[in-house]
């Protein structure tokens, strides 16, 4: 039979790691429901390796990130430099002006704001415009996000001890679908790109749900951009409105080969447009993740 792997994202520190998963397949559940399909696979067959107290645990800066909203603290100059780069993009796909970030500026900082982003209060006051501007946007998540996302990217420690739970979850030859959220989908990337064919991982469907992989710091950081070798089929699911899945994961954006699949128009209802169980509740996402588990295109 085969199996199901779920990789979850940031911000899942301090929970049951029992209880998300059984959040995740009641999504998923509700989602069958709505094309009168049900799970075909019992829970045992689900995986659900859970990272979030490691996260918070080896990344423990993250308030001095997550507090240049109220304080505008520095951080070491090659993150700065990956945060610039990273909310540069979200602020133009957002459609948030210079004129709007000049208004969010503190009156001292005024001046370095108008320079633009090579200086950390224009970094303050653009998400400080996110947090005013953007329905359903938080400043200090997005902060968070891009620092966590950083730090798995950067620090060697941080991901090998994340990528450890996650890589336990798979077995050699055994048909298993992916299906990673926001950081777990570049954790899963990163993982089947660079060890899945050498570990004979067997990947007839990957599922990437409000992905950030196309932001171009991001993408910098893994590249080449790649189809995963183990991987036969790779579909990718956003919300228009979710300020992380910022780019579908097709060109110019991600030139994958072959191409991945992308819809581009769930109505996720969660409050941020990004939560995983409004992504696991769309009746497409829901029938691929179906599909792939039943042997179906």
């Amino acid at each position: 039979m085969t199996r199901l792997v779920f990789v979850h994202g940031r911000a899942q520190q301090d929970k049951d790691a029992a209880e998300l998963k059984q959040e995740w397949i009641a999504a998923l559940r509700r989602g069958l429901a709505k094309s009168g399909r049900q799970l075909p696979l019992p829970d045992d067959h689900i995986r659900f390796p859970y990272y979030g107290d490691t996260l918070r645990d080896l990344a423990t800066d993250r308030a001095g990130v997550a507090g240049v909203v109220v304080r505008g603290a520095a951080v070491p100059a090659e993150e700065a430099t990956f945060v610039r780069m990273v909310l540069q993009e979200v602020r133009k796909e957002a459609g948030i002006s210079d004129g709007q970030i000049v208004a969010e500026a503190d009156a001292a900082d005024r001046v370095a704001v108008e320079r633009g982003p090579q200086n950390w209060p224009w970094v303050v006051a653009v998400l400080r415009a996110l947090d005013k501007h953007v329905p359903g946007t938080s400043a200090p998540s997005i902060a968070a996000f891009t620092h966590d996302v950083y730090r798995y990217l950067r620090n060697i420690g941080i991901r090998d001890r994340i990528e450890t739970g996650v890589r336990a979850a798979f077995t050699a030859g055994e048909p298993t679908v992916v299906v990673g959220h926001s950081l777990g989908s570049v954790v899963a990337y990163n993982l089947l790109c660079r060890d899945g064919e050498r570990e004979g991982w067997n990947v007839p469907l990957f599922v990437t749900l409000g992905s950030p992989l196309a932001v171009t710091a991001i993408k910098r950081q893994l590249s080449p951009v790649r189809h995963p070798a183990c991987a036969a089929r790779w579909f990718n699911a956003s919300d228009p409105r979710d300020i992380v899945a910022l780019h579908p994961l097709a060109a110019p954006y991600f030139p994958a080969t072959p191409p991945v699949e992308n819809k581009t128009d769930v109505e996720n209802p969660t409050a941020n447009r990004h939560g995983i169980s409004g992504y696991l509740e769309d009746a497409e996402v829901a029938r691929r993740i179906h599909n792939g588990l039943t042997g179906k295109p």
